[in-house]
């Protein structure tokens, strides 16, 4: 790559472009990132991509008063350096968020450090060349970067989700930059995420989630699906991840591992289901680290001796010193992603509410209407 390719067929001066970046920056509109200058002409080709009024309201939150119109999603999207193309997806996802249920909204300006998470499925994927195979979570796909960039410009310039301020994570994830995802679904053995949730093969979906971390699962080991399940299972009971009274998790398996599970006679259920029983503690080892009770406000875990404690919903069943650490099977959600190329599967940490949601996440179709 060298400066005469950089610099071909551009109409504007570069000089001109750059101060446009850095005056974007000094105004606080930026991810820390540099981003795309917006024109009335660029702004006008992503809202020629979708149906919607540019004053439609996709999102609000009530305690900012503050709106996400179709006009500043699509602002957002372009400086993120989406194509219009990509436009349809991002409005989708923005719906998709809409719905998350989570008291007056607050949970984008946790300490927890979330962010959300969007899966798409259908023949979109193909078409916007969304990636669904090798580093999902890595770079490399414009249509991966920009979409889940676009969220996030989103929550920073219309809800003015900066950090410092009214983004108050103590430490944040790397998701914050960019979160989206495809799903293998030519790969898969099984029916695809949104065929799952009563939509068609020919739709296009968003999912989005709340998230905290990707934990990789490293599993090359064994042809044997309890052993596989055996390690989900252990990854999610983990205490350090148990800040609620139950916990959600979406398993993105690898086709690899999708297959183990599938040559074995395994549905989807079958996994949900194995993982849901394996998901317990002892009271004794919550209590060692100190979550084997539960806050009277948030029924956050602390320990038993806590001013503020009350005893968790196990306390009171007909096993007491054995604690379920999910509330239904339907806590744990299976997807399939990644390249087919080696066992490494991961554990996405949901954000979910308490008492928690039957379904940990929200949906919206590509091109429908709110």
């Amino acid at each position: 790559m060298d400066a005469a390719t950089l610099t071909r067929d551009l109409s504007v001066d570069a000089d001109v472009v750059a101060e446009a970046m850095e005056s974007y920056y000094d105004r606080g509109w930026t991810d820390g990132l540099p981003v795309v200058p917006v024109t009335e002409s660029s702004l006008a080709a992503f809202l020629a991509a979708t149906e919607r009024d540019p004053e439609d309201v996709l999102f609000h939150i009530p305690h900012l008063n503050r709106s996400m119109t179709v006009r500043l999603a699509a602002i957002n999207a372009a400086m993120a350096g989406c194509k219009p193309e990509y436009f349809p997806v991002v409005v989708a996802a923005w719906e998709a968020i809409a719905k998350e249920p989570h008291p007056h909204r607050g949970i984008w300006q946790s300490t927890t450090g979330t962010a959300p998470f969007l899966v798409v499925n259908g023949p979109i994927r193909n078409q916007i060349e969304l990636n669904s195979q090798g580093n999902i979570y890595g770079s490399g796909f414009r249509a991966n970067a920009t979409i889940g960039r676009a969220i996030r410009l989103g929550c920073i310039n219309v809800f003015g989700l900066h950090p410092h301020a009214l983004d108050q994570a103590t430490q944040g994830t790397p998701a914050k930059y960019s979160a989206c995802i495809g799903e293998n679904e030519e790969q898969s053995p099984w029916p695809p995420f949104h065929v799952d949730n009563g939509f068609e093969a020919s739709d296009n979906v968003v999912t989005a989630y709340v998230i905290r971390s990707v934990m990789h699962i490293e599993a090359r080991h064994t042809m044997v699906p309890e052993q596989l399940i055996e390690d989900f299972a252990d990854s999610i009971r983990r205490t350090g991840g148990l800040i609620h009274e139950y916990t959600s998790a979406l398993l993105v398996l690898v086709p690899e591992h999708a297959d183990l599970f599938a040559d074995a006679g395994w549905s989807k259920d079958d996994v949900r289901n194995a993982v849901f029983e394996r998901v317990v503690r002892t009271r004794a080892e919550l209590a060692a680290s100190g979550k084997d009770a539960v806050s009277h406000k948030t029924r956050w875990r602390l320990p038993s001796d806590h001013p503020d404690s009350m005893p968790d919903s196990a306390a009171g069943s007909a096993t007491p010193d054995t604690v379920h650490l999910m509330s239904h099977p339907t806590s744990v959600q299976v997807m399939v992603a990644g390249a087919n190329n080696a066992g490494v599967s991961s554990v996405v940490e949901v954000f979910t509410l308490n008492p928690p949601r039957a379904i940990p996440y929200s949906t919206a179709k590509i091109g429908g209407t709110a």
